[in-house]
């Protein structure tokens, strides 16, 4: 039969093989990791149609194709670092686009329109599964994330002049960062005990957890400069603080179907206008009260 078909088609399936192969491997390391039973079921099964799938193609190819090894290794990663939820949606582009293949090849293959019920399939029942127990403490999360932001953020800023000692501005952020966390958390648990909340050890946890995260990451260009070096300590903080909000609010965008944009603009804008005003008050109390750190 591959004798029929032409060289653009035979690529299309040596590489449907190779996908079929690597979500294979996906789906079965999903369910290795899944705690509901009907979930697990549901991707064991999926694992199943995209071997047989492999095996229809292969029987066409005639080659034994090896799945892409960097895409399971970076997907496994994420599946463990941002969970079930962010990789089966960004899987499911990857879907879509497969969708997209087979209708162009069902035309001449009749084994590519029975595969696409499966791909349908594949993706509603995707999303019939998306109920993860991180998601379920984003708004615990963002308390953490976005008031260390903010807060840190602004207390380093505001020392960072006024102290003119990377070192200094370290010890000042690591003291406010872990005194800030514990008060953050304990805060947290409070108001959800207050609220009748069954859950609240563990939503102050997600809130600790993201403080002290937050914490590390922007006081590390202090630790990592010499003493001397603080505005380009100040700058690496200020590019961090970015970053890690475009990381959040893009996993956000993912998980929950939300748009990237409009909540990246308005968490930088709220932390940067925090910091300016904070670095502009240490620049004042500094000249002010005459401090000198030489």
């Amino acid at each position: 039969m591959s004798d029929k078909i032409d060289a653009k088609l035979m690529t299309a399936i040596r590489k449907a093989q190779v996908d079929e192969e690597t979500g294979a491997i996906i789906y079965d390391y999903m369910a290795s990791r899944e705690k509901n039973e009907d979930n697990r079921k549901c991707l064991t099964q999926m694992a199943s149609d995209e071997h047989q799938h492999a095996a229809v193609w292969k029987s066409i190819t005639g080659d034994h194709l090896s799945p892409n090894r960097s895409m399971i290794f970076w997907l496994k990663v994420r599946t463990v670092l941002l969970g079930f939820t962010f990789v089966v949606k960004q899987m499911q582009k990857t879907e879509r686009l497969g969708q997209q293949e087979y209708e162009e090849m069902s035309k001449e293959l009749p084994q590519a329109a029975a595969m696409l019920k499966d791909e349908r399939r594949h993706e509603k029942e995707l999303y019939g599964m998306l109920d993860e127990e991180r998601l379920h403490y984003v708004g615990s999360i963002v308390l953490g994330l976005n008031d260390a932001l903010v807060e840190l953020t602004g207390a380093i800023a505001g020392v960072t002049f006024a102290l003119a000692d990377t070192k200094l501005v370290a010890m000042t952020g690591i003291v406010t960062g872990i005194a800030a966390t514990l008060s953050m958390a304990a805060s947290n648990y409070l108001a959800q005990r207050a609220d009748g909340s069954s859950d609240a050890l563990k939503s102050s946890a997600y809130t600790g957890v993201a403080y002290l995260i937050t914490v590390v990451l922007l006081v590390l260009p202090y630790l990592l400069l010499p003493r001397n070096m603080y505005l380009q300590a100040f700058i690496m903080m200020i590019v961090i603080v970015l970053l890690i909000i475009a990381a959040f609010n893009y996993y956000i965008a993912v998980t929950k179907s939300e748009r990237f944009w409009p909540r990246f603009a308005e968490m930088a804008t709220i932390s940067l206008s925090v910091a300016v005003l904070s670095f502009l008050i240490g620049i004042i109390a500094k000249n002010v009260l005459g401090i000198s750190t030489l």
